[in-house]
């Protein structure tokens, strides 16, 4: 019965909320309102939109919740294991506009094993689940892109221009900076074939061996072949797929990383990784992984244009007898149905049947 009157977002997030908790993860809850140089510190670890501020009655700088995983991190004590979920309405200033974004996802932080690891990319998957069955998750490593840089005089920027041109394969631009830097050409030769490369993780992990020239970039992919071994020997291994041009901030992001897709939506709807340089500068040298699923980029997967809203709409006039309306309704709503009651229709509510109630009872309305 409550499973008939919850729209599809609300019943997925009721559904990600029981996966959640089924593995242990509690639920976290933040205020609206946090001190604005948490996230002025970490502005390039949010994934889009600018921070609202404001100033409290003392003049003291707040920001209006533009992030979850920030406050989780800023909150844990040094030393803590926390397994922890949330769903919150976060707040950003986007092209210029005001927005309220649903955010959902977990983070874990104080363990970072093989099999932390897992479980939080096994939820990620099951989270796709609950919104559809159609759905792919890509993995990459941030280790096997980064341990080409090794030993090499690049400079930061230009390290993050060349990364900008992998995530969004352009080998075009992606040669003329290596020549303009004076970059040799088979390091722009393997970048171009990393950000090119997609597939079943088996495949791309046994075509990139090759590329791989120190202990850094073959223990990237050791760790992703680890990963998918364990996975598949859980039965989770299908709808996995390696994609190294999937980069975050290298700032924070230095290991596993991935997102999740579903058909029928032209963007990302889930993202994750390994954000342990976070807690570093924050001083909480530990591991930490989770993902956030952002619920405003599914509003159009979420909206049926069959929907109705309600299944029966009746209408009554002065003639209607309220006390046989009352039972009628009753009845109805027994039977599992939304009704609603109202004195007239003015034909915008979209009904699945519509009814009339006057002094001989209730009557199929044809107009």
């Amino acid at each position: 019965m409550t499973q008939n009157i919850l729209r599809k977002e609300e019943k997925a997030i009721f559904d990600l909320r029981e996966l959640y908790e089924t593995h242990g993860y509690k639920k976290y809850k933040m205020s609206k309102f946090e001190e604005y140089d948490l996230y002025a510190d970490n502005r390039s670890f949010l994934a889009e939109g600018n921070i609202i501020t404001f100033n409290d009655t003392h003049g003291k700088l707040l920001a209006l919740k533009p992030d979850v995983t920030l406050s989780i991190v800023k909150n844990a004590a040094s030393g803590e294991r926390i397994k922890e979920y949330y769903n919150e309405n976060v707040y950003r200033a986007i092209d210029g506009e005001y927005r309220e974004i649903m955010q959902v996802g977990l983070e874990c932080i104080g363990e970072a094993d093989l099999y932390s690891t897992c479980e939080v990319i096994m939820l990620a998957k099951k989270s796709l689940e609950c919104i559809s069955k159609d759905y792919i998750l890509d993995l990459s490593n941030a280790a096997f892109v980064g341990g080409l840089f090794e030993n090499r005089s690049i400079p930061y920027d230009v390290r993050e221009d060349l990364l900008t041109c992998v995530a969004g394969k352009n080998p075009h631009d992606l040669a003329r900076i290596c020549r303009e830097n004076g970059i040799d050409d088979a390091i722009c030769t393997k970048l171009t074939t990393i950000s090119e490369t997609y597939g079943k993780v088996e495949d791309v992990i046994a075509a990139l061996r090759p590329l791989a020239e120190n202990d850094t970039m073959t223990s990237a992919l050791d760790e992703l072949e680890a990963i998918y071994n364990f996975m598949t020997a859980v039965g989770e291994g299908e709808n996995l797929r390696l994609d190294f041009s999937l980069i975050n901030d290298i700032s924070y992001y230095d290991g596993i990383i991935f997102r999740g897709y579903i058909d029928g939506v032209a963007r990302g709807v889930l993202s994750g990784g390994r954000y342990d340089k976070l807690l570093d500068k924050m001083g909480k040298h530990t591991g930490a992984i989770g993902f956030a699923i952002y619920m405003n980029t599914l509003d159009l997967y979420f909206e049926d244009k069959n929907d109705y809203d309600v299944d029966i709409l009746i209408t009554y006039d002065d003639t209607a007898d309220l006390a046989a309306l009352t039972r009628t309704v009753k009845m109805l709503t027994g039977g599992g149905r939304s009704v609603r009651v109202q004195k007239s229709g003015d034909g915008s509510l979209k009904c699945r049947e519509y009814f009339r109630f006057g002094e001989r009872g209730l009557e199929i309305e044809t107009t």
